[in-house]
């Protein structure tokens, strides 16, 4: 599909879960801002209709959703209200996601009750929302989906092994879909963050994350932009002959 350098995102619809903060927000403009109307996934409805008016400023339609991503239920709902209120889908963001945060533990000592919900938010809601724009993906030949994952999938993190599971999951998950639909002209591709600056970070005591800091190369921690640039790739045009790859976007700190 071939749009205008300057609006390239222009008469496509974009979804976006986790939109209400952090990186999903800077996508959600960044997409409304090259021209997309976007649907917004996250339980935040306070923060979403702030967002909503933002992408307005830009002249865009935003479909504000508020809802819990990990029930499939309401999921399945709110695309049957994109698909009535904007259109058929071009654009899937899977960005909902969680950290272990306060559940953080070593394997031997972790309480094995807190998997079933990461594995949930961070895996079962990128195949339950792929699962509900594909048909018409493929039916038109063209879509694109872009899937969250983390460096950690890659290279592994201490207390953070079901985290790491289910973000790996998405990694495979985004391989095995982008093989299936190739032969559509849809592309599926995944984007691994490092530590950027988000809500969970900044809960992060400023002594761990000077340590952080210190092990990236380009001496800083990523912003929501520079996930938002990737974002914006792998939507767009530019990438139409790139699928099934995950992208590290992580300052340098860990390299394929």
């Amino acid at each position: 599909m071939q749009t205008s350098n300057a609006a390239p995102f222009a008469a496509q619809v974009a979804v976006v879960t986790g939109a209400a903060h952090g990186i999903g927000r800077a996508a959600a403009l960044r997409l409304a801002r090259d021209g997309a109307d976007v649907a917004l996934l996250d339980r935040d409805a306070d923060a979403l209709a702030t967002l909503t008016e933002d992408i307005g400023a830009f002249g865009r339609r935003a479909l504000p959703i508020a809802l819990d991503c990990t029930r499939e239920a309401e999921l399945k709902a709110a695309f049957g209200r994109i698909a009535a209120m904007l259109g058929d889908v071009d654009i899937l963001l899977n960005n909902v996601g969680q950290g272990p945060r306060e559940r953080m533990s070593t394997f031997r000592d972790a309480d094995l009750d807190t998997l079933d919900f990461l594995l949930a938010i961070n895996l079962k809601t990128a195949i339950v929302c792929s699962h509900q724009v594909v048909p018409a993906m493929c039916a038109r030949r063209h879509g694109k989906i872009i899937n969250i994952t983390t460096e950690a999938a890659v290279n592994g993190a201490p207390r953070c092994w079901d985290y790491a599971a289910a973000k790996a999951g998405v990694i495979g998950f985004t391989r095995a879909l982008a093989m299936e639909l190739a032969p559509f002209g849809v592309t599926v591709n995944a984007i691994g963050p490092g530590a950027t600056r988000t809500r969970a970070l900044e809960q992060t005591p400023k002594d761990q994350l000077d340590q952080v800091i210190a092990g990236i190369p380009m001496g800083r921690i990523g912003e929501p932009d520079d996930i938002a640039n990737a974002v914006a790739f792998f939507a767009s045009d530019q990438s139409s002959y790139i699928t099934g790859q995950t992208l590290l976007v992580n300052g340098g700190n860990w390299m394929l």
